[in-house]
């Protein structure tokens, strides 16, 4: 990741001091999802710019631009970034100061909450679940609705930086345990990817769950997939280049 995309602009003693900058997670996956992508659109990785949107209890998009990652959405550790499971993502950091004071605790244990009270459980007050969110959103309940709605207009916005990033994008694509089996959380992002030209076949994104498949129409100009991930995969193919090399 270029350091334009990894540095904070916090005082750079704190790089020198304690390396603090964007790291990134789920490199693994982003990494086997991308190259898979190149191989069903028949080309080269590297003669592409490519989106991934790694969406599971934990998330996180990556800009895979000619092969390379050159941003990702989480950070120094993987609270930053999409809404997940139970963890915020973005947010205002002074958050953290104002509720320590309000409710009388430290730092440390508003990190907790936001790692593991938050995201899309404490919003929605139901679940991490989506399948538990889809099924109270379907049954009238707003909490539930407006996380949903909450969570696909995250991811929408870090696409569409990305695009900007990259200057352009040629393929989205989604995998993990949300990102492969909910069609119905790939529909309410495809609300915010149409400015690209990238339009969603409804029809194709229902029947899409664990597969691999092409869920854009055939006038779409950017190719949306769904790609399962298989990160044990590519740890094996890893280690056995490191073997041999």
């Amino acid at each position: 990741i270029p350091k334009k995309a990894a540095m904070y602009a916090i005082p750079y003693e704190y790089y020198e001091k304690y390396k603090v900058r964007r790291y990134g997670f789920h490199g693994t996956s982003h990494d086997f999802v991308s190259k898979r992508v190149g191989e069903l659109l028949g080309k080269d990785r590297k003669d592409l710019k490519i989106i991934v949107c790694h969406l599971g209890n934990g998330a996180s998009v990556s800009a895979v631009d000619h092969g390379k990652s050159v941003d990702t959405s989480m950070g120094l550790t993987p609270l930053e970034g999409l809404m997940m499971g139970t963890r915020s993502g973005d947010m205002d950091p002074a958050i953290v100061g104002f509720i320590a004071e309000k409710e009388n605790l430290t730092a440390a244990e508003v990190i907790n909450i936001c790692n593991k009270k938050s995201g899309v459980l404490g919003l929605s007050g139901i679940s991490s679940d989506f399948r538990d969110l889809v099924e109270a959103a379907a049954a009238g309940n707003d909490h539930a609705q407006t996380t949903l709605e909450a969570y696909a207009y995250r991811v929408g916005k870090y696409i569409g930086a990305y695009a900007a990033a990259m200057n352009g994008v040629d393929a989205i694509v989604f995998t993990a345990g949300i990102g492969e089996n909910n069609a119905q959380v790939r529909a309410l992002i495809s609300q915010y990817t149409g400015f690209l030209g990238c339009e969603i076949d409804l029809e194709k994104n229902k029947a899409a769950v664990g597969v691999e498949a092409f869920i854009s129409t055939p006038e779409s100009k950017v190719t949306a997939l769904v790609v399962p991930t298989n990160e044990e995969l590519a740890i094996a193919r890893e280690t056995v280049r490191l073997v041999n090399a």
